[in-house]
């Protein structure tokens, strides 16, 4: 029991230093985001999520590197902070309904649940899926509604939604998500080819337009086609 507290005390300050690095970070390319840091509630829930929780166990001594790790099948969890701005750029407040596109272990879908009223969080591969969803119930999530399916699809029938997160890179951005994203809606989405990916924030005013603001230069997974998502959900 002692080692185990001993554990959760030494990844607690671990954490609060990843915070200390996201917050450098986001002021070292304010220039490029227009953020000269993140705000205070995103921090605070980085702060309370342990990250260590959401890698597979043999990554957990390197869960608060401000770098991204490997989850199994093939994909990765987000650099700190780049899941700290893509959050801060949706500026969710806590009545607000969020899709998330891509729930891997489930780490970037707690931070939005310590924000937001309600998650909906689609993956398309099962066995992320199925994990993602032990964990976030064993942390006690039970804003968290899940699916597994093909994310570029979005969830019609919760849909709209006022805050959207894409956590894989498409080439363009799926049309069905810019349906279900609410007036008055923001959406966070890496897209562009492999070499040549852009964050993207999109809003959507109150007579339906888009507008569209390119943030920085990104490196995501790709975001999985209609048929990949299909084989990969057993």
């Amino acid at each position: 029991m002692a080692a185990a507290e001993d554990s959760e005390d030494r990844f607690a300050v671990l954490r609060r230093i990843m915070v200390e690095q996201v917050g450098l970070h986001a002021r070292h390319v304010s220039g490029k985001t227009g953020r000269a840091a993140i705000s205070g509630p995103v921090m605070e829930a980085m702060e309370r999520v342990p990250r260590h929780a959401f890698v597979p166990v043999e990554m957990a001594p390197y869960a608060y590197l401000d770098s991204p790790l490997p989850i199994g099948c093939d994909k990765t969890i987000s650099q700190p902070f780049i899941v700290a701005l893509m959050t801060d750029l949706l500026e969710i407040g806590p009545g607000h309904r969020v899709l998330e596109i891509g729930t891997g272990l489930g780490y970037q879908t707690a931070l939005l649940a310590e924000l937001a009223a309600e998650v909906f969080t689609v993956e398309a591969i099962g066995e992320l899926a199925r994990s993602g969803r032990r964990r976030l119930t064993d942390r006690g999530y039970a804003n968290v509604s899940f699916r597994i399916g093909d994310g570029s699809l979005g969830w019609p029938g919760q849909a709209p939604f006022d805050r959207i997160i894409v956590t894989a890179a498409p080439d363009l951005i799926p049309p069905a998500l810019l349906q279900q994203l609410g007036p008055g809606g923001r959406m966070a989405v890496p897209a562009g080819l492999e070499e040549d990916q852009r964050l993207l924030l999109v809003a959507r005013n109150a007579a339906g337009r888009f507008e569209t603001q390119e943030i920085l230069p990104v490196r995501f997974s790709r975001l999985m086609s209609g048929a990949e998502a299909a084989d990969a959900q057993g």
